[in-house]
């Protein structure tokens, strides 16, 4: 795949899953990486963070990561009204 390319998590699970028997046939984690078609960096931000995950449970954090994200910009959003009311009403503007 082409750099920047994005997989989903059904996608990055069953890449690992592929490394995952390649290495229990004897092959490196480098060359592991090689045949799954991702660098050796990249396979194993992904092991730490989809190892030992099944596909929904891996849907499932991704949806709520997406929902976290937003929630945080709805709050730095409202903070920002909050604070440009408070000056607002005490005059200094």
């Amino acid at each position: 795949m082409s750099r920047g390319k994005k997989h989903t998590a059904e996608q990055i699970i069953g890449k690992l899953r592929e490394a995952e028997i390649a290495i229990a046939q004897g092959q490196t984690s480098a060359s592991a990486a090689k045949s799954i078609g991702v660098t050796a960096q990249t396979y194993f931000r992904w092991r730490k963070e989809y190892g030992g995950l099944r596909t929904d449970q891996a849907k499932r954090l991704k949806e709520l990561e997406k929902q976290n994200s937003r929630l945080k910009r709805l709050l730095a959003e409202a903070e920002l009204d909050k604070a440009i009311l408070k000056e607002a009403a005490s005059g200094n503007f």
